[in-house]
Formats: C-alpha cells, sequence, structure tokens
C-alpha cells in the first residue's frame, strides 16, 4: 500500500475532488491545498468575501463529567474555571518542561468541555488527556463529526441567510442551532484573522451544508494554501513550525493566555518552567519580521546580526494583502526590541529585514 492510500479523507474529499482542488498530505489526510482560482485569488477572497474550509481533519474531543474543568487546568495554563456557559478560550497542552504539546480551543457547555485539536498531533493529545484524567471524566472523540470554518467579512451576512440572529454572536463563544435543517454546534472564532464561524456538523450531512454555502454568491472554497498565507498575515502560529513540545508559551508570545490566578498559582504540567520564565523572560522570544524589498525568506532561514546568527525563521512569505513578504521567526532575547535590524540569509545572500509588531494585517474580528 502507497502512502496516499493510507491517508485519511474528510466527509468532503468527494466534493473537493469535483471541485478540482489539488490535494495534498497534511496531518495524515488528503487534504485540499488549492483549487483552479489559485491560491492567491482565494486568499484575497477571504480577505474581501467570504471563504469556505474543510477544517475536518482535526479532531473534536467531549471531555463529560463535574469534574472536566480541574481536570484539563492541570494539563493546559489557560483559565478554563473563569470560563463563563458557552464561551470558548484558546490555550495549550504543555509538557514537562513547559513545550508546547499542541496547542487547541476550549468551549464550556453544561456538564462537559468541548476541545478542538490539531490533527497532527490529535490520536497523541487524546493519548495524553487519557493517561491524566480522572475516572470520574470520562473523553469522547467525536469521529462522526465533520468541520467547516466560513471566514471573511461577508460571513456573518451569508449565516444570516439561514440562521437569523447568528450574527449578534459574540466573538469567541459557542452555540447550537440549526443549519438547514442540520443540527449544528457553532463558533465565532477561525485562524485567519477575519470575522468567521466553525461548524460542527454530523459528517453525513457535511457535503449539504457545504453545497448550500458555497451556493452563495459571497463563498468560495478555499485550500491550505491560502489558509496559510490568512494566518501568516494575522501573525497566528502553526504547531509543529512556530509551536512545538520544545518551546514555551512565554517563548512564543504567548503569555496573554495566561490568567493572572494561572500564573500565580500554577497547578499545570511544566509549571515550573513556565512561571519562571514570566519572572526571569526566555532566552528566545517569537516575533515579527519584515524584509525589505519583495523577496520572501521562507522556515528556516537563519537570521543573522553581524554575521552571528540569532535566530530563524519558522514561517514565511508573499503576504498577498500585506503585499509585501512577511515572516516570523525566533531570536535571541536580547535581539528582539521592534526596531532591530537584522540580516536574512536567503539562498546564500543577506538580505537586510526589522523586527517588527505583528499582526502584518489588522484582525478584523467581530466587536459587539
Amino acid at each position: 500500500m502507497t502512502d496516499s492510500e493510507q491517508l485519511k479523507t474528510t466527509p468532503l474529499d468527494a466534493l473537493h475532488r469535483e471541485l478540482g482542488a489539488k490535494m495534498v498530505p497534511f496531518g495524515g489526510y488528503a487534504m485540499p491545498v488549492q483549487y483552479p482560482a489559485g491560491i492567491l485569488t482565494e486568499h484575497l477572497h477571504t480577505r474581501k468575501a467570504a471563504g469556505l474550509f474543510d477544517v475536518s481533519h482535526m479532531g473534536q474531543v467531549r471531555l463529560v463529567g463535574d469534574g472536566a474543568i480541574a481536570a484539563i487546568e492541570r494539563l493546559v495554563p489557560g483559565d478554563i474555571q473563569a470560563l463563563g456557559p458557552g464561551r470558548i478560550r484558546y490555550t495549550m497542552l504543555t509538557n514537562g518542561t513547559g513545550g508546547i504539546i499542541d496547542d487547541l480551543m476550549i468551549a464550556r457547555r453544561e456538564g462537559e468541555l468541548g476541545l478542538v485539536v490539531n490533527a497532527g498531533t490529535k490520536f497523541g493529545d487524546i493519548e495524553h488527556l487519557n493517561a491524566h484524567l480522572p475516572k470520574d471524566v470520562k473523553l469522547v472523540h467525536e469521529t462522526e463529526r465533520a468541520l467547516l470554518a466560513l471566514q471573511g467579512p461577508a460571513a456573518a451576512t451569508v449565516l444570516e441567510r439561514h440562521m437569523p440572529g447568528i450574527g449578534k454572536t459574540p466573538f469567541m463563544t459557542e452555540t447550537g442551532g440549526t443549519l438547514a435543517g442540520v443540527p449544528i454546534t457553532l463558533t465565532r472564532s477561525g485562524y485567519t484573522g477575519e470575522d468567521g464561524f466553525e461548524l460542527s456538523i454530523p459528517a453525513e450531512r457535511a457535503a449539504d451544508i457545504a453545497r448550500l454555502l458555497l451556493a452563495e454568491a459571497e463563498v468560495k472554497p478555499i485550500g491550505l494554501g491560502a489558509r496559510d498565507s490568512l494566518r501568516l498575515e494575522a501573525g497566528l502560529c502553526l504547531h509543529g513550525h512556530d509551536i512545538d513540545d520544545t518551546i514555551t508559551p512565554i517563548e512564543a508570545d504567548l503569555i496573554w493566555t495566561i490568567s493572572k490566578r494561572r500564573r500565580a498559582e500554577g497547578g499545570f504540567i511544566g509549571d515550573t518552567v513556565i512561571r519562571k520564565q514570566i519572572t526571569e523572560g526566555p532566552a528566545k522570544r517569537r516575533v515579527g519580521i519584515q524584509p525589505e524589498g519583495r523577496a520572501p525568506a521562507r522556515e528556516g532561514t537563519d537570521i543573522q546580526i553581524g554575521g552571528k546568527t540569532v535566530g530563524r525563521i519558522t514561517s514565511g512569505g508573499f503576504g498577498p494583502s500585506a503585499d509585501r513578504p512577511v515572516a516570523m521567526g525566533y531570536v535571541d532575547a536580547a535581539h528582539a526590541a521592534i526596531g532591530t535590524a537584522v540580516e536574512l540569509i536567503v539562498r546564500g545572500k543577506a538580505l537586510p529585514a526589522r523586527i517588527v509588531t505583528m499582526p502584518f494585517v489588522p484582525h478584523s474580528y467581530f466587536k459587539a
């Protein structure tokens, strides 16, 4: 059996192929990297209207039981106790050295928590969770559900036609409802920097809902290529590239995800390392990098100052909305100040660049 034959497929696989998608392996799945319109067109369309993404390869997990909040707070540095009903929070599973096993979303529901984890790590995440959950908390892996993301400034307008009132849903909240008679769970969140929603749908109805949304004039199918350039412009991390199990949330500039209570109390795996870095500062930091000129610098590019390597790019490319190359990576903390001049070693040549603030394109999340 070949590697391609071993790839899993999402419930929308046939639709992707019908739409002419170029399919590639990603996270153990056959996924659309682009459609015939191309990555640039897909990227710009999402920024001006609405793009539909298949993210069914990601893991949907429920932690059921009254002890779920206490149990998950022993595994993540996020303040889940403070979540109100229907609210969601971005946080990370951490290991004993403070490294990020995975980043994930957690929603608070009555009597349970809903988790969305990354595709490439989901089975490891589930094993890690099961190894640490108490007996009174049950883990349910929802393998019979699909996940769609509708992103862009027209996303709410489109959904309002089918779910009146949904446009008033606050950012970072979860709600239930029906779409074309199909029961769904919906969150107002996403991975593009734009307003948008993620829709959890019974797998057998996923293609019906996707076709319904794609029939709207504002909506086009979007692949992984544009998803990557959109999240890079938004300054958002990709696990396995910008964050991994050797990088802490503090090094990754994600300290904002850790509340005052969790910083003070700790009580999660890796808290000793993370709390020490909060107090004393990390040795390296994730930063935005703005190359001068038009040549992009890709992942793995060395970052130098005066001929000395001080860091490495973890994500980089051309930002279609920014209309210039953009990148992020890690540099020694001593060189992480905004405005610091650096050189990027691209094909043996030192190209000038600067440390800059992120995002490269302003976020457009919904504000009530």
